[in-house]
């Protein structure tokens, strides 16, 4: 008992010393495919430029910034996030929208002071999005709950912060299009890697 009691102290101990800010922050979203700097600045190209399949999306939140006794800190976070990707077969383009609650838990590490850091974590997101009908064919969301990566940096002038990140997934958001005519199967990845770009204020 005297343990817990210690250890629990100790905790609480750590938690009154350290920093919490919360912010609220926005961000870009660019349906993308691998991390690498060529193909996330080809992806934001296109969509400025209106050539790519993908559309730009967005999302906005809170984020919790918890600073640890060393340069880590963890960050909580909670948003809501939208964005679409397109996809044609033979005869049929399918808009895929995607509606969901993103939560992000990130660990940090501050690389210079609390100015700039780059952090990592796995993020749970939960979809919102209705079934959609694309001429004869029916969507059939399948998994609400999906599991993903993030990591990224951050940059804090005052209030301010600028950030970007790339999301990357663990499961599979599997979707299946079924024609009402033929009987027809078509199915679809929805969880598709993400390159964000954002800002935030500090409260």
């Amino acid at each position: 008992m005297k343990q817990i009691f210690s250890i629990a102290l100790i905790g609480f101990s750590m938690l009154a010393s350290a920093q919490i800010s919360l912010a609220g922050k926005a961000n870009l979203i660019f349906p993308t495919g691998s991390p690498s700097w060529e193909n996330i600045k080809g992806t934001v190209n296109e969509a400025i430029d209106g050539e790519g399949k993908n559309n730009v999306g967005y999302n906005f939140g809170l984020s919790l910034k918890i600073g640890l006794p060393t340069s880590l800190y963890v960050m909580p976070e909670l948003y809501y996030t939208s964005f679409k990707n397109e996809f044609t077969t033979e005869n049929t383009t399918f808009d895929i929208k995607s509606n969901r609650i993103d939560m992000p838990v990130l660990l940090g590490y501050n690389l210079l002071g609390n100015t700039l850091s780059a952090f990592v974590g796995p993020v749970a997101s939960y979809n919102l999005s209705k079934e959609d009908t694309f001429n004869d064919f029916k969507e059939n969301a399948r998994d609400n709950f999906t599991v993903g990566y993030q990591f990224g940096a951050q940059l804090e002038i005052k209030k301010l912060i600028l950030n970007a990140k790339y999301e990357g997934a663990f499961s599979k958001d599997e979707r299946k299009f079924i024609s009402n005519v033929s009987g027809e199967e078509i199915r679809y990845d929805n969880r598709p890697n993400l390159f964000m770009v954002g800002v935030g204020y500090k409260f």
